[in-house]
Parts: C-alpha cells; sequence; structure tokens
C-alpha cells in the first residue's frame, strides 16, 4: 500500500489529535509514505502556531520538530513542478480547494502512473479535499 499524507494527517503522526492513532495505524501498513514538499512547511508552520496558542509547551514543540526532521527522508517526497501546479489549480477551480489543498491533490494524482497494482491511498483530515480525492480515484482514509 502506498499512502500519501497530506499535511493535516501529517501532523497528526506527531502531535495528539483527534484522528491521530488511525493515521499512525495506516502509516504503519504502508509500504511507501508519499507527500509533497510543501507538507514540510505547512507542518512546521501547524506546529508554530500549536506552540505560539500555548498548545505545545516548549519542550514538546523542539520534540515534535526534531522528530519531523528525523523522519522526512523516509518520505517519498513529490517537488513541484509546473504541471502539477496547473493541474493543481485546475483542481482548485473544479473542486473549490484551496490552493495548498489542491497542490497536495495533484501531487498524488502524479503518483498513479507509476504505482502499478499498488493501491495508493490519500489521507486528508479536510472533508472537502477527501470528496475531491475520491471523485479523482483515490482512496481515501
Amino acid at each position: 500500500m502506498i499512502l500519501y499524507l497530506e499535511t493535516s494527517c501529517l501532523v497528526k503522526l506527531y502531535v495528539r489529535e483527534e484522528g491521530s492513532e488511525s493515521v499512525a495505524k495506516n502509516v504503519e501498513t504502508a509500504k511507501v509514505i508519499a507527500t509533497s514538499i510543501v507538507a514540510y512547511a505547512e507542518a512546521r508552520a501547524a506546529f508554530a502556531r500549536k506552540f505560539r496558542e500555548k498548545g505545545l509547551s516548549p519542550a514538546p514543540y523542539k520534540a515534535v520538530k526534531k522528530a519531523l526532521d528525523t523522519d522526512w527522508p523516509r518520505f517519498f517526497v513529490l517537488n513541484l513542478n509546473p504541471l502539477t501546479a496547473k493541474s493543481a489549480g485546475d483542481l482548485a477551480e473544479k473542486h473549490a480547494l484551496r490552493g495548498f489543498d489542491a497542490l497536495h491533490l495533484a501531487s498524488a494524482l502524479s503518483l498513479c502512473p507509476v504505482t502499478g497494482d499498488a493501491p495508493l491511498y490519500f489521507a486528508t483530515a479536510d472533508t472537502r479535499l477527501r470528496n475531491a480525492a475520491r471523485l479523482k480515484g483515490l482512496e481515501p482514509v
């Protein structure tokens, strides 16, 4: 199984939130964990917001940043390119997605031609993005 993690689910690996256990279980069973290069900056921004809003104290904040940096090389990270950006623009328009959500969906869809028989699952906590992924043929988890 190939699992694409959109940022909302990536963050759940490091910060205990509703759905964290489910995401961790899916990550354990995946052969490959993929995400977009934009997920790193988005995750760090989410951690910083939680720290500013007192959801993380200094030691756990430092720990989640270190854990992400340790794990990052293990992810199959998809870089952005003009074709992915154009696809994301089309997806944003068609499915009323925010920009980064559309980039995640376009990135995941770019994997489809190379996955062969391996199932590709798309993990997101966003309902609109999950529905768009389903409409595009991805299996949401």
